[in-house]
């Protein structure tokens, strides 16, 4: 059975686990209303993709 021969160090395991770490999501302002929407999503707020309306909300 393989056993490691040396403890590993917490600076390498730390090196090793650098890049598991959490982003917050990128947002840009919505062309038609200026409210934050995810990048190449439809606008939550008006319905508007690319200056176009997609989805329509009753008021």
């Amino acid at each position: 059975m393989a056993v490691p021969k040396r403890k590993t160090s917490k600076a390498r395991r730390d090196k090793r686990r650098t890049h598991d770490n959490l982003e917050a999501p990128s947002l840009s302002l919505c062309s038609q209303c200026h409210s934050p929407r995810r990048p190449h999503h439809v606008c939550p707020v008006c319905g508007t993709y690319k200056g176009r309306e997609v989805i329509k909300f009753e008021d």
